[in-house]
């Protein structure tokens, strides 16, 4: 298995930017050729202090294999999430393991 989790800062000067890149998340990303696991949500507040509360969104999908997710990297689809999310978010950072 490969989990690719990718967390989102999202520009405060757009109220609906964290709506905007769940939707569209689930609209371009969930059924790409590859994805075992699909989930995107906003960040959960906790009380806890190790639980970094930052960030507005995350995503986590999982993949069969780390030649899967290469796949999906390059996917039209996938590119096209980027290409019309990208002003949504100031940040991203991404955790890739297997």
């Amino acid at each position: 298995m490969f989990s690719h989790i990718v967390i989102f800062w999202t520009d405060p000067d757009q109220p609906n930017a964290a709506d905007e890149v769940i939707e569209s998340a689930r609209e371009y990303l969930a059924s790409v050729p590859g994805v075992v696991s699909f989930h995107a949500g906003k960040m959960a507040p906790s009380h806890r202090a190790v639980v970094d509360q930052s960030y507005q969104v995350g995503l986590n999908i999982q993949f069969e294999t780390k030649q899967a997710q290469d796949e999906y990297q390059v996917h039209p689809r996938h590119l096209a999430f980027v290409e019309k999310c990208k002003t949504f978010w100031t940040k991203v950072v991404i955790y890739d393991f297997e």
